[in-house]
């Protein structure tokens, strides 16, 4: 698969049963595949971009001012599974363009996202199946984001974290079932944040 499908379809197919085992929301029976000048972008309450660092994501030209435009309008983007300082500032670069101004934060323990259904308290590192046979996290894990001038969160990034793959590997028996559990519950978090918050 290409990067930002890297996961597909198995995230997906895990991840939209469990959001609707726990919770009430009425979930499609796939995700939607969009690009950035999609005429039907502003009818998502949010985005989910994996693997950033990998590739050479930088939005431009009417893409930028789309992305911009999609936050600034009450859009949440969640960025997930990129990891170490290269990629980190890939991420950094990118969204400082589409965001310029804006300070990327940790964010705060007591925000809602981190109990707005879920308790989440903890701040687990997630890792990728290839982190299991070996390959180390390239560092502590990073929960940060960009909020705007209300105290919303537009944007929320996964540093060092492979959510995805916690979804991708959910019925594997060699995939830690706690790490599931915990990326279930952020995605659903997430998920609850952009139709409520940010609505």
């Amino acid at each position: 698969n290409p990067w930002w499908a890297i996961d597909y379809p198995y995230a997906e197919a895990h991840f939209l049963p469990a959001v609707e085992r726990m919770t009430s929301v009425e979930v499609a029976p796939d995700s939607r595949h969009i690009t950035l000048d999609d005429e039907f972008l502003f009818d998502y309450p949010w985005l989910f971009l994996q693997q950033p660092g990998q590739g050479s994501w930088f939005p431009q030209g009417e893409e930028l001012v789309r992305l911009r435009e999609y936050l600034e309008r009450g859009g949440f983007l969640v960025i997930d599974d990129f990891h170490g300082e290269r990629e980190w500032a890939v991420v950094r670069e990118a969204i400082n363009a589409v965001l310029p101004g804006r300070a990327i934060v940790d964010i705060p323990d007591g925000d809602i996202l981190h109990s707005i259904l879920f308790d989440l308290d903890k701040r687990t590192q997630i890792p990728g199946e290839r982190h299991l046979y070996g390959q180390r996290m390239q560092g502590p894990p990073h929960w940060r984001g960009i909020y705007d001038d209300h105290g919303r969160l537009m944007v929320a990034m996964n540093h060092n974290i492979d959510m995805g793959d916690a979804w991708e590997h959910a019925a594997d028996a060699h995939y830690p079932a706690p790490m599931t559990a915990t990326a279930y519950r952020f995605g659903v978090n997430y998920l609850i944040y952009s139709m409520t918050e940010c609505a």
